[in-house]
C-alpha cells in the first residue's frame, strides 16, 4: 500500500472538501438538481439522458465515495489520487468547454469558482506520482531492510541470553541482513539518480 504520513494533509484537505460537497448535494432540492443537471448537460451531452434528481444523487454518491476514499488510510494514495485526477478532470472540462467561464486561459469572474479546482488536479497528480514508481520501491526496500535488522537484533538478544542460536543461523542471518541492506542501497541509488 502506498500511503505516507506526508500524504495526510493532501488527502485530509481534498477528502473533507469533496465529502462535504457530496453530502450537501445528497439532499439537494428540485431546483438545485435542475441547475446542476443543466450546467453539466451543456458540457457533457450524455448527461441529458439522465433525469436531474438521479443525476444529482449519482454525483453526490460519487463525491461521497471519493471523499471517503481520500480520508480512509486503507485506500492507497495511488488509487485515491487517480480518482481525484478523474474527478478534477471532469470539473476542469466544465471550465474549458462552458462558454463564459474563461477569457483565453484565464478565468472570468463566473469561471473562477470552477477554475480554482485545479488544486484538486495538483493534489491527485501528486498522490499518484508519489504513491507509485521508484518512491514505492524505495519504501519497500527500506521496510525489508528494517525488518531484517529487527530480526537480527532479536536473534542476537536471544543468543546473548540463551546461547541457543547456532553459528550456522548467525551466518545465515548476517548474510540475509547484508543482502537486504545491499538491495535497499541499490534501490535508493537508482531512485536518486532519476
Amino acid at each position: 500500500m502506498s500511503f505516507r504520513l506526508s500524504h495526510v494533509p493532501l488527502r485530509l484537505t481534498a477528502g473533507s472538501f469533496i465529502l462535504n460537497s457530496g453530502l450537501s448535494k445528497w439532499s439537494a432540492d428540485a431546483e438545485t438538481a435542475q441547475q446542476l443537471h443543466g450546467f453539466a448537460a451543456g458540457t457533457y451531452p450524455a448527461v441529458q439522458k439522465v433525469e436531474p434528481p438521479i443525476f444529482v444523487k449519482a454525483l453526490a454518491a460519487g463525491e461521497i465515495a471519493l471523499g471517503a476514499a481520500l480520508l480512509l488510510p486503507g485506500v492507497s494514495s495511488t488509487k485515491a489520487g487517480a480518482g481525484l485526477v478523474a474527478f478534477s478532470g471532469g470539473l476542469l472540462g466544465l471550465y474549458a468547454k462552458t462558454p463564459g467561464m474563461r477569457d483565453g486561459i484565464r478565468p472570468t469572474q463566473q469561471g473562477t469558482a470552477i477554475a480554482k479546482d485545479v488544486w484538486l488536479l495538483g493534489i491527485g497528480s501528486s498522490l499518484v506520482i508519489d504513491g507509485s514508481g521508484d518512491s514505492h520501491k524505495v519504501r519497500k526496500a527500506e521496510r525489508k531492510t528494517a525488518r531484517a535488522e529487527r530480526k537480527a537484533a532479536r536473534l542476537e538478544r536471544k543468543n546473548s541470553s540463551d546461547g541457543l542460536v547456532s553459528k550456522k543461523q548467525k551466518k545465515a542471518l548476517k548474510k540475509s541482513t547484508k543482502k537486504a541492506k545491499k538491495k535497499a542501497a541499490k534501490t535508493l541509488a537508482k531512485a536518486s539518480s532519476h
